[in-house]
């Protein structure tokens, strides 16, 4: 049974709008911070989760996400953010929001609700063994990210469920049940608040620890951050050089020979003959730099 704690009124809320401006913002921020503090409890099973996605990716399947309101504006944010970031590929991601992309100009309620629209895009994906759907939603038991849920189970795949209610029917159909125990909003149900910093929170957490696990960073470094502006290029090259223990027009040259790939250039700049070579040593690793680099004498 759902306890519904997203539903409940705050003790502290009586009497909210008669308050300063300094004491319901201070109100809000405590909110906001025991919402955060409440992620740790679940971290068990958020590892549980990237383990899972990181299986997926790395056997060549999908990392899916549904979600609708409040909780699939934290699965976008999260989604949007992997292709640069760990140069995960566009085709590997893919986002179910309820009432589609228009709902990111008029985010509606009822499309929430609209399980059968939910059923026909998982479907549409036609979603395997090797691809893992997370569902997102505070109540844990929104008809659109349930029916997408239950729709990849049926096909294999893996699944992952974040809600912020113990209890939740969600929790009952997912391989990773992720409870975020948030406390009662000080704007009752305003799940944008509270429910939605810890979602992406843990949404950072599942998605870091997956890229990790994928090869995709290296001493706390992003290797295969796609660099495609100023900054990154310069990022780039600063990761280039600390990790190959090369000056910056090495670590520049490297990044030219591998036309700005961040890992073969560490190799390149290492003692890899060309991109060729830096490529095929990738492939043998699964991606994992800190064996060719052990192989190598450098670290």
């Amino acid at each position: 049974m759902t306890d519904r704690r997203t539903e409940a009124r705050h003790a502290k809320a009586i009497g909210l709008e008669l308050q300063s401006d300094t004491e319901i913002l201070s109100l809000l921020a405590k909110g906001q911070a025991e919402a955060a503090q409440c992620v740790e409890a679940a971290v068990p099973e958020i590892a549980r989760g990237a383990n899972l996605a990181a299986r997926a990716l790395g056997n060549g399947g999908r990392l899916v996400y549904a979600a609708a309101g409040s909780s699939g504006l934290m699965a976008l944010a999260d989604a949007l953010e992997l292709p640069g970031t760990y140069g995960i590929s566009l085709d590997r991601i893919v986002v179910l929001l309820a009432g589609g992309m228009d709902a990111l100009r008029d985010m509606r309620g009822g499309p929430e609700d609209d399980a059968p629209a939910a059923r026909e895009a998982a479907e549409a994906l036609a979603l395997n063994a090797n691809d893992c759907l997370i569902a997102v939603t505070a109540s844990g038991q929104t008809p659109y990210p349930l029916a997408a849920i239950e729709v990849a189970r049926a096909a294999g795949a893996s699944t992952i469920g974040i809600a912020n209610n113990a209890g939740a029917p969600l929790f009952e159909l997912v391989d990773a049940a992720i409870c975020l125990s948030t406390p009662a909003e000080v704007i009752a149900g305003s799940t944008r608040m509270g429910a939605g910093t810890a979602q992406k929170i843990a949404l950072n957490m599942l998605s870091t620890l997956m890229a990790i696990r994928l090869g995709h960073v290296h001493d706390g470094y992003m290797v295969n951050v796609v660099a495609d502006n100023e900054k990154l290029r310069k990022r780039a090259c600063g990761i280039v050089a600390a990790i190959a223990g090369v000056d910056e027009a090495k670590a520049q040259s490297a990044l030219a020979a591998s036309a700005g790939a961040v890992k073969p250039a560490i190799l390149i700049a290492s003692g890899a003959s060309g991109p060729a070579e830096a490529e095929a040593l990738l492939r043998q690793n699964q991606g994992q730099l800190r064996p060719i680099l052990a192989d190598m004498g450098c670290q």
